[in-house]
Protein backbone atom coordinates (compact mmCIF):
# COMPACT_ATOMS: atom_id res chain seq x y z
CA UNK A 1 0.00 0.00 0.00
CA UNK A 2 1.69 3.71 -1.04
CA UNK A 3 1.87 5.91 1.57
CA UNK A 4 2.06 9.70 0.19
CA UNK A 5 3.14 12.41 1.60
CA UNK A 6 -0.39 15.44 1.57
CA UNK A 7 1.21 17.80 -1.13
CA UNK A 8 1.75 14.36 -2.96
CA UNK A 9 -1.77 13.38 -3.03
CA UNK A 10 -3.10 16.79 -3.40
CA UNK A 11 -1.40 17.47 -6.59
CA UNK A 12 -2.12 14.04 -8.33
CA UNK A 13 -5.90 14.70 -7.27
CA UNK A 14 -5.58 18.50 -8.42
CA UNK A 15 -3.69 17.44 -11.39
CA UNK A 16 -6.17 15.04 -12.38
CA UNK A 17 -9.45 17.45 -12.24
CA UNK A 18 -7.34 19.84 -14.12
CA UNK A 19 -7.26 17.19 -17.12
CA UNK A 20 -10.73 16.74 -16.70
CA UNK A 21 -11.41 20.02 -17.39
CA UNK A 22 -12.40 21.81 -13.77
CA UNK A 23 -11.17 25.24 -13.86
CA UNK A 24 -8.00 25.51 -10.76
CA UNK A 25 -9.81 27.18 -8.38
CA UNK A 26 -12.41 24.35 -8.16
CA UNK A 27 -9.81 21.69 -8.84
CA UNK A 28 -7.65 22.96 -5.88
CA UNK A 29 -11.00 22.87 -3.55
CA UNK A 30 -11.57 19.66 -4.48
CA UNK A 31 -8.63 18.39 -3.84
CA UNK A 32 -8.21 19.70 -0.69
CA UNK A 33 -11.48 18.68 1.03
CA UNK A 34 -10.97 14.91 -0.24
CA UNK A 35 -7.11 14.81 0.94
CA UNK A 36 -8.62 16.88 4.07
CA UNK A 37 -10.78 13.07 4.51
CA UNK A 38 -8.01 10.86 4.18
CA UNK A 39 -5.53 13.03 6.49
CA UNK A 40 -8.35 12.77 9.05
CA UNK A 41 -8.77 8.86 8.38
CA UNK A 42 -11.63 8.68 6.77
CA UNK A 43 -10.44 7.04 3.64
CA UNK A 44 -14.26 6.43 2.70
CA UNK A 45 -14.62 10.43 1.50
CA UNK A 46 -10.94 10.83 0.53
CA UNK A 47 -9.66 9.90 -3.13
CA UNK A 48 -10.75 6.76 -3.17
CA UNK A 49 -13.91 8.64 -4.70
CA UNK A 50 -11.76 10.74 -7.83
CA UNK A 51 -12.32 7.91 -10.10
CA UNK A 52 -16.15 8.40 -9.77
CA UNK A 53 -15.71 12.32 -9.92
CA UNK A 54 -13.67 12.06 -12.94
CA UNK A 55 -16.05 9.18 -14.54
CA UNK A 56 -18.87 11.62 -13.88
CA UNK A 57 -17.42 14.66 -15.46
CA UNK A 58 -17.04 12.37 -18.39
CA UNK A 59 -20.34 11.27 -18.61
CA UNK A 60 -21.64 14.54 -18.49
CA UNK A 61 -23.04 14.39 -15.24
CA UNK A 62 -20.68 16.39 -13.23
CA UNK A 63 -19.91 20.13 -14.53
CA UNK A 64 -16.99 21.73 -13.42
CA UNK A 65 -17.17 25.50 -14.05
CA UNK A 66 -20.59 26.16 -13.62
CA UNK A 67 -21.83 28.77 -12.20
CA UNK A 68 -24.00 28.07 -8.42
CA UNK A 69 -26.55 30.34 -9.06
CA UNK A 70 -29.12 32.22 -6.57
CA UNK A 71 -32.77 30.51 -6.83
CA UNK A 72 -34.40 33.23 -3.95
CA UNK A 73 -32.36 35.19 -1.28
CA UNK A 74 -34.06 36.85 1.70
CA UNK A 75 -31.73 37.98 4.99
CA UNK A 76 -31.32 35.13 6.55
CA UNK A 77 -31.58 32.66 4.03
CA UNK A 78 -30.93 31.20 0.47
CA UNK A 79 -31.92 28.59 -2.31
CA UNK A 80 -29.16 27.57 -4.53
CA UNK A 81 -29.28 25.77 -8.22
CA UNK A 82 -25.44 24.31 -8.05
CA UNK A 83 -25.93 23.67 -11.76
CA UNK A 84 -24.38 20.29 -11.26
CA UNK A 85 -21.05 21.46 -10.79
CA UNK A 86 -18.70 19.53 -8.37
CA UNK A 87 -20.80 19.31 -4.65
CA UNK A 88 -17.95 21.21 -2.81
CA UNK A 89 -18.07 23.91 -4.92
CA UNK A 90 -21.75 24.22 -4.39
CA UNK A 91 -21.67 23.05 -0.01
CA UNK A 92 -19.00 25.28 0.28
CA UNK A 93 -20.88 28.20 -0.91
CA UNK A 94 -24.15 27.44 0.96
CA UNK A 95 -21.93 27.10 4.31
CA UNK A 96 -20.23 30.68 3.42
CA UNK A 97 -23.54 32.41 2.69
CA UNK A 98 -25.01 30.65 5.82
CA UNK A 99 -22.19 31.95 7.83
CA UNK A 100 -22.12 35.15 6.54
CA UNK A 101 -25.76 35.59 6.80
CA UNK A 102 -25.88 34.77 10.68
CA UNK A 103 -23.27 37.23 11.50
CA UNK A 104 -25.86 39.28 10.07
CA UNK A 105 -29.07 38.16 11.30
CA UNK A 106 -28.01 35.64 14.27
CA UNK A 107 -29.28 32.34 12.22
CA UNK A 108 -28.39 32.05 8.53
CA UNK A 109 -30.21 29.21 6.52
CA UNK A 110 -29.18 27.48 3.00
CA UNK A 111 -30.63 24.90 0.98
CA UNK A 112 -28.86 23.93 -2.48
CA UNK A 113 -30.10 21.03 -4.93
CA UNK A 114 -28.02 20.26 -8.40
CA UNK A 115 -24.70 19.34 -6.46
CA UNK A 116 -22.69 16.27 -6.61
CA UNK A 117 -21.29 14.16 -4.05
CA UNK A 118 -20.54 16.48 -1.32
CA UNK A 119 -18.12 14.54 0.38
CA UNK A 120 -17.64 14.92 4.74
CA UNK A 121 -20.16 17.10 5.67
CA UNK A 122 -17.41 17.77 8.77
CA UNK A 123 -15.01 20.41 6.84
CA UNK A 124 -18.51 22.73 6.27
CA UNK A 125 -19.35 22.33 9.29
CA UNK A 126 -15.58 23.24 10.77
CA UNK A 127 -16.24 26.36 8.75
CA UNK A 128 -18.75 27.23 10.85
CA UNK A 129 -17.06 26.88 13.95
CA UNK A 130 -13.67 28.41 12.60
CA UNK A 131 -16.31 31.73 12.28
CA UNK A 132 -17.76 31.78 15.45
CA UNK A 133 -20.83 29.87 14.44
CA UNK A 134 -22.26 26.50 14.96
CA UNK A 135 -22.86 25.11 11.64
CA UNK A 136 -25.80 21.97 11.23
CA UNK A 137 -25.40 20.17 7.50
CA UNK A 138 -27.60 17.92 6.34
CA UNK A 139 -27.89 16.22 2.89
CA UNK A 140 -29.97 13.58 0.98
CA UNK A 141 -29.59 11.68 -2.36
CA UNK A 142 -31.35 14.45 -4.57
CA UNK A 143 -34.37 12.16 -4.59
CA UNK A 144 -32.23 8.83 -5.62
CA UNK A 145 -28.82 7.26 -4.12
CA UNK A 146 -30.75 5.11 -2.19
CA UNK A 147 -28.40 2.26 -0.06
CA UNK A 148 -30.66 1.92 3.74
CA UNK A 149 -33.49 -0.01 4.50
CA UNK A 150 -36.19 1.29 6.52
CA UNK A 151 -36.46 -0.44 10.14
CA UNK A 152 -38.14 -3.22 9.16
CA UNK A 153 -37.53 -3.82 5.68
CA UNK A 154 -35.17 -5.44 3.60
CA UNK A 155 -34.36 -3.54 0.56
CA UNK A 156 -32.87 -0.47 -0.57
CA UNK A 157 -35.35 2.83 0.55
CA UNK A 158 -33.63 5.92 1.84
CA UNK A 159 -29.55 7.22 1.38
CA UNK A 160 -27.37 7.10 4.09
CA UNK A 161 -28.61 10.80 4.90
CA UNK A 162 -25.76 12.01 7.09
CA UNK A 163 -26.25 15.31 9.57
CA UNK A 164 -22.91 17.21 10.95
CA UNK A 165 -22.53 19.52 13.52
CA UNK A 166 -19.60 21.73 14.25
CA UNK A 167 -19.40 24.16 17.53
CA UNK A 168 -15.82 25.59 18.63
CA UNK A 169 -13.96 24.49 21.67
CA UNK A 170 -10.61 25.94 23.74
CA UNK A 171 -9.20 22.87 23.28
CA UNK A 172 -7.25 23.21 20.00
CA UNK A 173 -10.00 21.57 18.14
CA UNK A 174 -13.31 22.00 17.05
CA UNK A 175 -16.40 19.75 18.19
CA UNK A 176 -17.49 18.35 15.09
CA UNK A 177 -19.87 15.41 14.87
CA UNK A 178 -20.37 13.98 11.36
CA UNK A 179 -22.23 10.98 11.37
CA UNK A 180 -24.41 8.67 8.67
CA UNK A 181 -27.94 7.59 9.95
CA UNK A 182 -26.86 4.44 8.50
CA UNK A 183 -25.03 2.02 10.50
CA UNK A 184 -21.87 2.33 8.37
CA UNK A 185 -21.58 5.20 5.45
CA UNK A 186 -21.00 3.36 1.74
CA UNK A 187 -17.68 4.43 0.83
CA UNK A 188 -16.24 2.17 4.37
CA UNK A 189 -18.19 -0.17 2.37
CA UNK A 190 -16.09 0.04 -0.93
CA UNK A 191 -12.77 1.10 1.41
CA UNK A 192 -13.31 -2.77 2.87
CA UNK A 193 -14.32 -4.49 -0.63
CA UNK A 194 -10.84 -2.85 -2.01
CA UNK A 195 -9.06 -4.25 0.85
CA UNK A 196 -10.61 -7.71 1.20
CA UNK A 197 -11.58 -7.38 4.27
CA UNK A 198 -14.77 -8.95 5.77
CA UNK A 199 -17.36 -6.41 7.97
CA UNK A 200 -18.82 -6.62 11.25
CA UNK A 201 -22.28 -8.43 11.73
CA UNK A 202 -24.66 -5.97 11.63
CA UNK A 203 -23.88 -3.87 8.89
CA UNK A 204 -25.53 -5.04 6.07
CA UNK A 205 -28.13 -7.63 4.76
CA UNK A 206 -27.62 -9.47 0.98
CA UNK A 207 -29.63 -9.42 -1.92
CA UNK A 208 -32.01 -11.86 -0.25
CA UNK A 209 -32.44 -10.05 3.11
CA UNK A 210 -30.34 -12.24 5.43
CA UNK A 211 -27.03 -10.75 6.94
CA UNK A 212 -24.00 -10.57 5.52
CA UNK A 213 -20.46 -10.11 6.62
CA UNK A 214 -19.11 -10.17 2.73
CA UNK A 215 -19.45 -6.43 1.76
CA UNK A 216 -19.89 -7.58 -1.82
CA UNK A 217 -22.95 -8.36 -1.22
CA UNK A 218 -24.38 -5.11 -0.92
CA UNK A 219 -23.53 -4.56 -4.57
CA UNK A 220 -24.46 -7.72 -5.41
CA UNK A 221 -26.42 -9.17 -7.78
CA UNK A 222 -28.45 -9.01 -6.37
CA UNK A 223 -27.89 -5.43 -4.62
CA UNK A 224 -28.05 -5.77 -0.69
CA UNK A 225 -28.44 -3.09 1.27
CA UNK A 226 -27.28 -0.98 4.94
CA UNK A 227 -29.26 -1.23 8.09
CA UNK A 228 -30.61 2.21 10.01
CA UNK A 229 -28.27 3.10 13.00
CA UNK A 230 -29.95 2.24 16.03
CA UNK A 231 -32.60 0.44 14.22
CA UNK A 232 -35.83 2.97 14.55
CA UNK A 233 -33.73 5.74 16.06
CA UNK A 234 -31.88 6.15 12.49
CA UNK A 235 -34.42 5.50 10.23
CA UNK A 236 -36.48 8.46 12.56
CA UNK A 237 -33.76 10.76 11.88
CA UNK A 238 -32.82 10.12 8.33
CA UNK A 239 -36.66 10.45 7.38
CA UNK A 240 -36.59 13.77 8.61
CA UNK A 241 -33.00 14.64 7.30
CA UNK A 242 -34.50 13.69 3.92
CA UNK A 243 -37.05 16.08 4.35
CA UNK A 244 -34.68 19.36 5.91
CA UNK A 245 -32.50 18.22 2.88
CA UNK A 246 -34.32 17.63 -0.29
CA UNK A 247 -37.97 19.60 0.66
CA UNK A 248 -36.87 22.40 1.30
CA UNK A 249 -33.93 22.29 -1.28
CA UNK A 250 -35.75 21.97 -4.77
CA UNK A 251 -33.94 18.41 -4.91
CA UNK A 252 -37.09 17.01 -3.64
CA UNK A 253 -37.44 14.00 -1.19
CA UNK A 254 -36.46 10.32 -1.90
CA UNK A 255 -38.72 8.41 -3.86
CA UNK A 256 -38.88 5.08 -5.88
CA UNK A 257 -37.86 6.46 -9.61
CA UNK A 258 -35.18 7.19 -11.46
CA UNK A 259 -33.12 10.43 -10.77
CA UNK A 260 -29.90 12.24 -11.06
CA UNK A 261 -27.66 10.97 -8.11
CA UNK A 262 -26.46 14.42 -6.50
CA UNK A 263 -27.41 15.70 -2.99
CA UNK A 264 -29.58 17.58 -2.02
CA UNK A 265 -28.06 20.23 0.60
CA UNK A 266 -29.33 22.20 4.06
CA UNK A 267 -26.90 23.99 6.04
CA UNK A 268 -28.09 26.29 9.22
CA UNK A 269 -25.43 28.57 11.14
CA UNK A 270 -25.92 29.80 14.25
CA UNK A 271 -23.84 32.99 15.21
CA UNK A 272 -22.85 32.32 18.58
CA UNK A 273 -22.38 36.24 19.81
CA UNK A 274 -26.16 37.32 18.82
CA UNK A 275 -26.83 34.88 22.31
CA UNK A 276 -24.25 34.59 24.41
CA UNK A 277 -20.40 35.70 24.27
CA UNK A 278 -17.81 33.87 22.52
CA UNK A 279 -15.80 33.36 25.83
CA UNK A 280 -18.74 32.33 27.87
CA UNK A 281 -19.82 29.73 25.39
CA UNK A 282 -16.23 28.57 25.17
CA UNK A 283 -16.63 28.17 28.67
CA UNK A 284 -19.36 26.33 28.81
CA UNK A 285 -18.79 23.74 26.52
CA UNK A 286 -15.06 23.42 27.74
CA UNK A 287 -17.01 23.08 31.17
CA UNK A 288 -18.96 20.04 29.72
CA UNK A 289 -16.16 18.35 27.70
CA UNK A 290 -13.53 18.21 30.76
CA UNK A 291 -17.02 16.54 32.89
CA UNK A 292 -17.31 13.96 30.24
CA UNK A 293 -13.63 12.73 29.72
CA UNK A 294 -13.62 12.86 33.46
CA UNK A 295 -15.46 9.73 33.45
CA UNK A 296 -14.04 6.61 34.92
CA UNK A 297 -12.68 4.73 31.72
CA UNK A 298 -14.64 1.24 30.43
CA UNK A 299 -12.00 -1.85 30.27
CA UNK A 300 -10.46 -1.74 27.04
CA UNK A 301 -10.66 2.20 26.30
CA UNK A 302 -7.84 4.59 26.86
CA UNK A 303 -9.65 7.44 26.48
CA UNK A 304 -13.03 9.07 26.14
CA UNK A 305 -12.89 11.00 22.90
CA UNK A 306 -14.59 13.99 21.99
CA UNK A 307 -17.11 14.21 18.39
CA UNK A 308 -13.56 15.83 16.28
CA UNK A 309 -10.93 14.77 18.52
CA UNK A 310 -9.38 11.15 16.90
CA UNK A 311 -10.11 12.95 13.02
CA UNK A 312 -7.82 15.82 14.46
CA UNK A 313 -4.87 13.55 15.97
CA UNK A 314 -5.16 11.21 13.08
CA UNK A 315 -4.62 14.47 10.41
CA UNK A 316 -1.56 15.41 12.42
CA UNK A 317 -0.24 11.69 12.25
CA UNK A 318 -0.61 11.55 8.73
CA UNK A 319 0.77 15.07 7.96
CA UNK A 320 3.91 13.72 9.84
CA UNK A 321 3.79 10.14 8.81
CA UNK A 322 2.00 10.26 4.99
CA UNK A 323 -1.45 8.96 3.71
CA UNK A 324 -1.89 5.38 2.71
CA UNK A 325 -3.88 5.02 -0.11
CA UNK A 326 -5.45 1.45 -0.88
CA UNK A 327 -4.40 -0.58 -3.75
CA UNK A 328 -7.41 -0.41 -5.65
CA UNK A 329 -7.40 3.37 -5.69
CA UNK A 330 -4.05 3.77 -6.38
CA UNK A 331 -4.68 1.53 -9.47
CA UNK A 332 -7.17 3.56 -10.42
CA UNK A 333 -5.65 6.76 -10.31
CA UNK A 334 -2.39 5.56 -12.50
CA UNK A 335 -4.81 4.21 -14.90
CA UNK A 336 -6.59 7.73 -14.90
CA UNK A 337 -2.74 9.11 -15.43
CA UNK A 338 -2.34 6.78 -18.01
CA UNK A 339 -5.04 7.58 -19.97
CA UNK A 340 -4.23 11.54 -20.19
CA UNK A 341 -1.19 11.64 -22.29
CA UNK A 342 -1.38 15.37 -21.37
CA UNK A 343 -0.46 14.87 -17.91
CA UNK A 344 2.55 13.96 -18.55
CA UNK A 345 4.45 16.92 -18.11
CA UNK A 346 1.76 18.95 -16.13
CA UNK A 347 3.07 21.53 -14.25
CA UNK A 348 0.27 23.10 -13.40
CA UNK A 349 0.55 21.89 -9.49
CA UNK A 350 4.39 22.11 -9.49
CA UNK A 351 6.39 19.01 -10.20
CA UNK A 352 4.19 16.35 -11.96
CA UNK A 353 3.07 13.71 -10.14
CA UNK A 354 3.57 10.78 -12.89
CA UNK A 355 6.93 10.07 -12.10
CA UNK A 356 5.26 8.68 -8.59
CA UNK A 357 3.57 5.73 -10.14
CA UNK A 358 6.13 4.83 -12.60
CA UNK A 359 8.16 4.99 -9.48
CA UNK A 360 5.68 1.38 -8.60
Amino acid sequence: MPVLAESQLRNITAELLLGAGAPLEEAHLVARLLVAANLAGHDSHGVLRLPAYLQAIREGLCRPGTPVRIVCERPAMAILDGGWNFGQVVAARAAEMAIAKARSHAVGVVTAHRACHVGRLADYCAMAAASGCIGIMSTNGHGSDQDVSPHGGTDRRLPTNPIGYGLPTGKGFPLVLDMTTSVVATGKLRVALHRGESIPPGWILDGHGRPSTDPKDFWGPPPGCSLPLGGYKGFGLGLVLDILSGALSEAGCTRGESCPVGNGIFFQAIHIESFTTLDEFLFQVDRLIDHVKGSPLAPGFEAILMPGEASARRTRERQAQGIPVDEVTWQKLAGEFAGAPALANSSAMGKPSRGIFEAR
